[in-house]
């Protein structure tokens, strides 16, 4: 036998205190077997408390990996702190900032945090990593760091103002905490910017000498990633041709599975299937009408009786509960037909052709005041009817939370409502908690998609303006493309939902891809203009550019990984997309990338002025050869 007891709830933060309260009373009385708590509301309460433990677990257990990453590559503590530091710092100024504004925590400012902690890291292992290399040819630090601030300004530059342009884009959302979130990361940007041209140069000065001894001389040119890089930059040059053919291949088989992308959410999916929510979920669906519920509005404020107390409203709402009822979803409607209904049925000494809606208004009347004073709480009726009788609520129970099973019993009440005319004047609201998630999930994909594809111009425009060509521009998006497309294809191939989590999370994927493109190809600019050959230049780039990607991929794929442990799924797909995120965009920068510039030849990393100051030098050579 299953006995259930539903408690509506004003607030739901609310609900984790209650469904505690309920478990140390059932406790405290005993012999009850393990009870079953669910519904909308405990669910996204106890996130937001298991969203605490986990940012208190994961994002430490993150940083510890990172930290013990960047160890190995470096073998110098001292020299691995800065880095850290940057980032701690950057996490806790923009956390400081957002509470001390009085913005609360929820599942997308809890990320904040997650969120800055490789974009603060990307920047300093740059740094350290053309420092490492550096060091030993002078054996002075502030010539080494000097020589490499002046290297990475530029790159770090762009990816910063890049990486500001994608977060920032989200303020433009129409959802609150999309808006919060968006536009604390952008704050976190700006921050880790400052900190890594500031902070880093400061501590490298301030290392003693002693501490950086062998700094650098056992480095990079006995190690895998010195051996094996130029060895991959001379294959990507031997096959520039088929691994174009190949990348354009994987993007059109990538577009199919983004056509396979389903969009729906569900709070309840974002813990793992065995948590006890999950569990009573599925207990109850199974022996009960389902745990989700949704509300639909009778206003009658504006028809001729100004008042749902009629016959004609109450048989229109049965006869809409009726076509609820018949949709598999829908485990039971809940009105006040039936208050009037059963209190007719037992008054006719339970007479089956009693129970239905009277035809007098004065008979509704007085089983409406029959059931008031009946002896219950007088107030129960006013749950699903105004005092003044000008509205009524139906309580919808359903068996699916999912926005796209709760969306489809709203269109199947839409479509009754087209098909059979209300009386003049009605009028229809939705409320609860499976309503309003669909509205935000229509928002929020919505807003996302509309600030990836503003974002993704703005920085395509960006990059030609600061690569000053329109090819290094367009090029510098091909690992931006093909990580975004690449990853949701998989989401679409998988069968995965694309849920707020992962809108969110396409932000992050325009924010880190576009990172390592612009230092190979800025990088690249710059070494061109010393050595004047394309050739040499690439060859150049698979030296300390590409170590550091390289680093920069094994530290942030790897560091991210203690939140696959994580209890609660968002945490879940947050590490699994820092994993393909970084491998895809790394693969790009280091394969695609070199193939375009080599099927480009030695114009590749021309910009507009180049023509204009080659033919300034030629003349400047011959007035000197004349003048000798």
């Amino acid at each position: 036998m299953t006995v259930a007891l539903y408690i509506p709830l004003e607030e739901k933060s609310y609900a984790h205190a209650v469904s505690e309260a309920i478990k140390a009373d059932i406790d405290s009385l005993g012999g009850f077997p393990t009870p079953h708590i669910a519904g909308l509301p405990v669910a996204e309460d106890t996130f937001g408390q298991e969203m605490f433990v986990q940012m208190g677990i994961s994002a430490p257990m993150a940083g510890g990996l990172i930290f013990l990453l960047l160890l190995l590559f470096f073998r110098k503590l001292k020299v691995v702190l800065a880095p850290m530091i940057v980032a701690m710092m950057s996490v806790i100024w923009t956390m400081g900032l957002l509470v001390s504004m009085g913005f609360t925590l929820h599942i997308m400012s809890s990320m904040i945090a997650i969120f800055l902690m490789p974009i603060a890291v990307l920047d300093s292992v740059h740094i350290l990593s053309e420092f490492h290399d550096r060091y030993q040819e002078t054996r002075d630090q502030r010539k080494a760091i000097t020589a490499t601030m002046d290297d990475l300004y530029g790159p770090m530059l762009f990816t910063s103002l890049t990486t500001l342009v994608g977060f920032a884009s989200l303020m433009m959302a129409d959802i609150p905490p999309v808006k919060v979130f968006g536009g604390f990361v952008a704050f976190g940007v700006v921050v880790a910017w400052v900190l890594s041209m500031t902070f880093n140069p400061a501590y490298a000065v301030l290392i003693s000498k002693k501490s950086l001894e062998n700094f650098g001389v056992q480095g990079d040119e006995e190690t895998l990633l010195a051996k094996w890089l130029p060895r991959l930059g001379a294959w990507t040059l031997r096959r520039r041709g088929p691994i174009v053919v190949v990348a354009a291949v994987l993007l059109g088989v990538a577009g199919v599975g983004i056509s396979k992308i389903v969009v729906n959410d569900n709070p309840i999916r974002w813990f793992k299937y065995d948590h006890p929510l999950r569990v009573a979920e599925r207990t109850l669906k199974k022996h009960l009408a389902g745990t989700y519920m949704t509300y639909l509005e009778f206003d009658a404020t504006d028809t001729e009786s100004g008042s749902v107390k009629n016959a004609e409203t109450l048989k229109y709402m049965q006869k809409m509960q009726d076509h609820l009822d018949s949709i598999p979803n829908v485990g039971s409607t809940t009105g006040v037909t039936d208050i009037i209904k059963k209190v007719r049925f037992e008054l006719h000494s339970q007479d089956s052709a009693k129970y239905a809606i009277p035809d007098s208004p004065e008979e509704i009347a007085q089983e409406l005041f029959i059931y008031e004073i009946s002896g219950g709480d007088p107030e129960d009726l006013y749950k699903l009817i105004t005092p003044e009788g000008d509205k009524a609520l139906m309580w919808i129970q359903l068996r699916e939370g999912d926005n796209r099973a709760v969306s489809s019993v709203i269109g199947a009440a839409d479509e009754f409502v087209v098909d059979n005319p209300a009386p003049a004047g009605m009028s229809f609201a939705w409320a609860g908690l499976s309503y309003i998630n669909i509205v935000w999930q229509d928002k929020i994909v919505n807003g996302m998609l509309e600030a990836l594809i503003g974002s993704f111009i703005i920085v395509a425009l960006m990059m030609i303006f600061l690569l000053r060509s329109a090819w290094l521009g367009l090029i510098s998006m091909i690992p931006l493309s093909v990580t975004i497309a690449l990853v949701y294809g998989a989401v679409g191939f998988s069968g995965k939902q694309y849920d707020m989590p992962i809108a969110v999370l396409s932000s992050l994927t325009l924010g880190l891809s576009v990172d390592f493109a612009i230092h190979f190809l800025k990088r690249g600019q710059d070494i061109y203009k010393q050595l004047g050959s394309a050739q040499a230049t690439l060859k150049e780039l698979f030296g300390e550019p590409s170590r550091a990607i390289a680093r920069n991929i094994v530290i942030i794929a790897l560091g991210f990984t203690p939140l696959l442990t994580s209890s609660l799924v968002p945490y879940i797909t947050v590490g699994s997309f820092f994993l393909a995120i970084m491998g895809l965009s790394g693969v790009g920068a280091l394969i695609i990338l070199p193939a375009l510039v080599g099927l480009r030849g030695e114009k590749a990393f021309q910009t507009w002025g180049h023509k204009k100051r080659a033919l300034a030098s030629n003349t400047s050579i011959e007035q000197n050869t004349l003048q000798s």
